[in-house]
């Protein structure tokens, strides 16, 4: 199995950011990086307000279910692709892209950082040109996209089983 990490780089939505965590957490995924504006759980240095802390927590709570005290997270204004890459993860962006690989026909790494993006705009350009490979998960019906949450789940179940 690889070593899969998630990064979620400017998820808007608290109930995003909660599925997130139970999806990982139900796939044992080692760690979650919230990134930019991302919401995340309180901290124990928490520089947000208290009552603000407290009310994303426990929004974020009610999707998560107790996931977010079970997967680790850190959260940082960009996410770290460079330092990723130096400890030897492949980046793998989730998103729809002229270069991207039908998630069925992707071969996994040994140890992938899974990047994410907004939910209306996806990865920004500039991320997107920092990953290794880009992953697209094929659509059937008349939407352009999943679900950022059910879009995580999705990548991360087929790049587990194709691993497995």
């Amino acid at each position: 199995m690889p070593e899969i990490i998630v990064i979620a780089h400017n998820i808007r939505s608290t109930h995003n950011v909660g599925s997130i965590f139970r999806t990982c957490e139900g796939l044992g995924i080692q760690q979650i990086i919230l990134s930019g504006y991302s919401p995340y759980p309180q901290t124990i240095n928490d520089t947000r307000l208290p009552h603000i802390a407290t009310k994303t927590t426990k929004q974020i709570h009610k999707t998560a279910l107790g996931a977010e005290t079970i997967v680790p997270f850190t959260h940082t204004e960009q996410p770290p692709i460079e330092l990723l890459k130096q400890q030897g993860y492949h980046i793998v962006g989730l998103e729809q892209s002229p270069h991207s690989i039908i998630l069925s026909a992707y071969h996994p790494h040994a140890k992938i950082a899974l990047l994410l993006g907004e939910e209306v705009d996806g990865i920004a350009p500039e991320l997107l040109a920092m990953c290794d490979d880009i992953v697209e998960i094929p659509m059937a019906g008349q939407k352009e996209s999943f679900n950022v949450s059910v879009a995580t789940g999705i990548a991360l179940y087929s790049i587990m089983h194709q691993a497995g």
